[in-house]
């Protein structure tokens, strides 16, 4: 072989490996995973993030009585509400200080989040986090469009107190007082206070006719 064909052989093998070495890097660029092990590079499948989608907001530290309808009147600044639940105990009706509100756009909801995250109210830094649609729990906003009532308890201390007792039941009252009674007696004594306390009515007396209170 001559000299001639020995140096076009040469560039066709320099050109050759030229285009394969660009080739693999404009393959390893538009790649996402080059494998350790070796092998072709894969591009990962694209995921979308779901709390872009996501129009629910978890709010924490409410402060006292910024409750559902002061939510509401803050809140609808921003962009149109669905809903709103504020957690709230099951037997007082108390404020749990913590609650979830639903904006009709996804957008509006990021807005939030960022605006008004470690937002200072009434001393207060709320703590508003985006919930994304996989962690909602589905019953979340059961019976949130029923109309909060909170308990009367002025009627169920009435009910408490009107109740009929029976002879054991007064005893047991009766002698919770004298146990309470004697607890006293012994704190003022040894206080050095010279006090006479008046006799309370023994758990042998029958039940007294109870005075009932009227609505």
């Amino acid at each position: 072989m001559g000299m001639k064909a020995k140096k076009s052989m040469m560039k066709k093998v320099k050109k050759g490996s030229t285009e394969l070495t660009a080739a693999r890097k404009d393959e390893a660029a538009a790649a996402d995973f080059l494998p350790l092990e070796g092998g072709p590079a894969r591009k990962l499948p694209i995921t979308e993030n779901s709390e872009n989608k996501s129009t629910v907001l978890y709010i924490g530290r409410i402060p006292h009585g910024f409750y559902e309808n002061e939510m509401e009147a803050f809140f609808k600044q921003f962009g149109e509400i669905k809903r709103i639940r504020i957690a709230r105990n099951r037997k007082t009706g108390k404020s749990k200080h913590f609650g979830f509100i639903q904006f009709a756009s996804p957008e509006v909801t990021k807005i939030v989040a960022e605006t008004m995250h470690n937002y200072l109210l009434f001393e207060h830094l709320l703590q508003v986090q985006i919930i994304p649609p996989e962690r909602v729990h589905p019953k979340l906003w059961k019976g949130v469009n029923r109309f909060y009532k909170p308990l009367d308890w002025v009627h169920i201390e009435r009910k408490r107190h009107n109740k009929e007792r029976t002879f054991e039941e007064h005893k047991k009252l009766v002698d919770g007082i004298l146990k309470r009674d004697q607890k006293r007696r012994k704190k003022i004594e040894a206080a050095g206070i010279d006090y006479e306390c008046p006799e309370i009515v023994g758990s042998d007396v029958p039940a007294p006719k109870k005075i009932k209170f009227e609505d």
